[in-house]
Parts: structure tokens; C-alpha cells; sequence
């Protein structure tokens, strides 16, 4: 081998070293942070004795928030006011966004049929038990079912944290928790859990923080303190849209607490994932399993998608009190700012139709009991904090999305949600990811359109851990 031969050997393996070491800096494993775990985020300032401080606020309160005849007397005259909406384009449904014709609809509906019916709407809400406790300084509301130990008999138990996201709430997984908690009334079936609901931080009857800098990251810790605080010191998560984000978040964090992760959302947005998810483009059929290739392929109909559903999040990423005050003591624009995410996210074909598709899946009860739930207590513009959070320096320093979690992982995907990833990009960031699923029927509200799939899917997950992993009950 020649001299210029040999050198440029050595420098084309050193060019070949100093890419590696790029590639592996923009995106190899990184490991777990370390947060601050007593980070305090209440009104007052921070105790100086913190665990005399949990002496005192570990109590956890059983409570019934009942509004006053006036607070809906209030919202039934504004909702009686002339409306002043813009006539929709000839021709033109959900395109546009929501429909005005319809929205008048809806707005009669909510103030001449819900709300002389609220009363019965606030018993069906309060149908399970209500907690409240502080954790951080902030108020946090759950809900809370335990199961007693006569009922435990000859089943497989359980406890679940269940994670909604925005703009959802724990109204959501009604159905699901009935599914979860009463299951041991189907003798067919092993298995029973006591479930936890939070409302997260800043949304509904959870306290928004006054301070800058809860993200998903923090967030995750709250949850975690919220579950030792209940005394479960192992539990399966579910979630999806923020409750995803935040499961993963508090799985990789506390790998220890988490016996499984179950998502309808699994993400992995990491540099790694996106570069592989180009790739896969090319060559679809290697990637994705046969039969499923639509729910990934062509890349192109998910970006158009994304781009005319996403500019709600740049908004609540960049000004969320802006859009918020828009939005606050505005019943009939907080309605149709919420209820048009319930029509494009639960199937992207609905926007051609004039009514949205709101009802082709879900009840008006239901979906204007989530609304109130943001009414009421003037969540709107906390519970959009979080997108702005989410994109701080100081949270996208914590790379989350390449911290790898050993923890079980499943993944339910159903075809109307609003972006999909393969089990090749996920692989990278769930180690043992040992569940994957697709469903055709349902979008990105699963709990609340299609709770009993989600929930023999969540089964099948607990299932595969069982065997895999040899976990026992609690």
C-alpha cells in the first residue's frame, strides 16, 4: 500500500470517527436527569422545613364541588346572548374550522337542553369519589377507586395511573374506569384495579402554578409524589395525547414505580426517530408490518395533516395566555376552540361534513361536560401553559426523548389519531417494547370513543408483562 494510499486511509477513518461521534452527540442514549423532586411550585414561598411541611399536607380530602345556581344562571344568559358568528363559505363544512351554523346549534342545545339538565350532569360527574391533596405546594384533584379486599378474591389487582391530555380531562375515562374498577363483577375476568385519575396540573380542578417552568418534566414528578402519596409505590400507566408524553416522561424517570406503560399515543420524537422515520418513506413495506402501511405511509399525507391541525399548538407553544383570554368567559368560542379537536382528531374526513362528525362518535352530553369542566374553573388558558413550557430551553435540555426506559411498553394505535410512529423509531427509546397494536376503527380520543377496546387492549398489555416479567400482584 502506497504512502498517499495509507493517508488517506487514516484520514477517511478518522473523518469516519469524528461523524460517529457527531451522530452519537445529536443522538445517542443519553442518561436519566436528575430533578429536583420537592420543587416547590405554590403561590406562597417554598417552606424551609420540607418535611415538616408534608407532615402537614399529606391529608387527603374527600370533596364535592358544587357550583351555585348563579354561576349557571350567569352562563345560561350569556349563552342567550345574540350571537354575532361569522355565515360559513358556500360549500364549506369543518374546512374552515367550526362550522357557525352548527356552532348555533350547539349553543341552543347546551343552553335549552344541558343546562336545564345540569343538575343531573353534576351527579353523573361526581359518580365516582373525588380527592383532593397538596402536592408541591399545589392543589391536585383525582379521582380515586380502590378496591376493597373481599372483592380481590380469585383476581389479578392492580393500581392504574390513567393520564388524559389537552383538550380532554378526566371525563374521558368515565367509561374506562368502569371497565377497570367493576371488571371483577364479569367472572370471566382475572383482573381489577384500583385507579387514579388526576386532573393535571393546571387543568380543571387541579391548581395551575403562578411560577414559570412546570413542564411535562415536572409534571411527571407531581404525578409520581401524587402516587406515593396514595401509598402505591408500583402502578401501570395509561394515557395518551399529554398523558402519554408525561407516562413516558414518569416511566423514564422512575422506572422503579412503573410496572407498565401503556399509551394510544406512543411518540419518539428524538433526532434518531425522525431521520429513521425519512428513511422508512422510502421503502415502506420494510418497515411496516403488512396490512398496515396506511397508518405510516405516505409520509406526505401526515405532514399536510399535521400542518392544518397544528397551528393550535404553535399558538399555546409560543402565546397560550393571548389565545387564553380569548378564550376565558367566552363560553361559545371556548366551545367551539374544544369541540372542533373532537371532530378532525377523531377522523380527518369529518371536516366535510357540516356537523363536524361530532355525534358519529360521542354524545353532546359528553363532550359538553368536558367543556364545562374548562368553564368552570377557568382552566383554559393554565392547562395551555403546558405546550409553552413543554419548549423552554431548559426543558428541551433535558433531551427526555433520547433517555432510554428499560420499563414494559405497549403501544395502541388507532387510525384516526394524529401522527404514528413505527415500532422501528420506538425501539430507540422503549427498550422492551413488548405490546404494538392497530386498530381502524377510532382516532385520538380513545378512552372516551372506543373504551372497550382500549380496555381489553390495555389487558392484553397487562397480560405480556405478566408473562415476561413475571410481576405478581399488589
Amino acid at each position: 500500500m502506497s504512502t498517499i494510499t495509507r493517508l488517506l486511509v487514516l484520514l477517511l477513518a478518522i473523518g469516519g470517527a469524528l461523524v460517529y461521534k457527531q451522530l452519537n452527540q445529536l443522538w445517542g442514549d443519553l442518561p436519566v436527569p436528575t430533578l429536583d423532586e420537592q420543587q416547590w411550585w405554590g403561590d406562597e414561598a417554598s417552606p424551609s422545613d420540607y418535611a415538616t411541611y408534608l407532615a402537614n399536607t399529606s391529608e387527603v380530602i374527600n370533596n364535592r364541588i358544587l357550583y351555585p345556581e348563579t354561576t349557571i344562571e350567569d352562563l345560561r344568559k350569556q349563552l342567550n346572548r345574540t350571537l354575532r358568528l361569522t355565515p360559513p363559505l358556500e360549500g364549506v363544512a369543518f374546512e374552515y374550522g367550526f362550522n357557525s351554523d352548527y356552532l348555533k346549534e350547539l349553543v341552543a342545545y347546551w343552553r335549552d337542553d344541558y343546562l336545564p339538565r345540569w343538575r343531573e350532569r353534576e351527579v353523573f360527574l361526581w359518580q365516582f369519589n373525588h380527592f383532593t391533596t397538596e402536592i408541591q405546594g399545589l392543589r391536585m384533584h383525582f379521582l380515586h377507586l380502590k378496591v376493597y379486599d373481599e372483592n380481590k378474591v380469585g383476581k389479578q389487582h392492580y393500581p392504574v395511573l390513567l393520564l388524559h391530555g389537552w383538550p380532554g380531562s378526566v371525563r374521558e375515562f368515565y367509561d374506562l374506569i368502569h371497565l377497570l374498577h367493576q371488571s371483577n363483577l364479569d367472572p370471566s375476568n382475572k383482573y381489577i384495579f384500583n385507579v387514579v385519575v388526576p386532573s393535571l396540573p393546571g387543568y380543571g380542578w387541579s391548581q395551575g402554578t403562578s411560577r414559570p417552568g412546570l413542564g411535562p418534566a415536572q409534571a411527571a414528578v407531581i404525578l409520581r409524589n401524587l402516587m406515593l402519596r396514595l401509598g402505591y409505590k408500583k402502578f401501570f400507566i395509561q394515557g395518551g395525547d399529554w398523558g402519554s408524553i408525561l407516562g413516558s416522561h414518569l416511566a423514564t424517570l422512575y422506572p422503579d414505580n412503573v410496572l407498565g406503560y401503556h399509551s394510544n399515543l406512543c411518540n419518539n420524537l428524538s433526532p434518531k426517530s425522525q431521520v429513521k422515520g425519512l428513511l422508512a418513506g422510502i421503502l415502506p413495506s420494510l418497515f411496516a408490518p403488512s396490512g398496515f402501511e396506511d397508518f405510516f405511509f405516505p409520509r406526505s399525507k401526515e405532514l399536510k395533516y399535521l400542518i392544518e391541525e397544528s397551528g393550535y399548538f404553535h399558538l399555546q407553544a409560543t402565546k397560550p395566555d393571548t389565545i387564553g383570554s380569548a378564550l376565558s368567559d367566552n363560553p361559545v368560542g371556548l366551545a367551539a376552540y374544544i369541540l372542533e379537536k373532537f371532530s378532525t382528531w377523531t377522523n380527518a374526513t369529518y371536516r366535510s361534513l357540516p356537523d363536524g362528525g361530532l355525534t358519529k362518535r360521542y354524545t353532546l352530553d359528553a363532550l359538553f361536560d368536558n367543556v364545562m369542566i374548562y368553564y368552570l374553573t377557568n382552566s383554559i388558558t393554565t392547562s395551555q401553559r403546558l405546550y409553552a413550557e413543554a419548549y423552554t430551553n431548559d426543558q428541551r435540555e433535558l433531551n427526555l426523548e433520547r433517555v432510554p426506559t428499560s420499563v414494559p411498553t405497549g403501544c395502541a394505535r388507532f387510525k384516526g389519531d394524529i401522527m404514528q410512529f413505527l415500532d422501528w423509531q420506538l425501539q430507540d427509546k422503549f427498550k422492551n417494547l413488548i405490546h404494538s397494536t392497530y386498530y381502524r376503527r377510532g382516532g385520538h380520543f380513545a378512552a372516551l370513543e372506543v373504551p372497550k377496546v382500549l380496555y381489553k387492549d390495555f389487558i392484553d398489555f397487562v397480560k405480556k408483562v405478566e408473562r415476561k416479567f413475571n410481576i405478581k400482584t399488589l
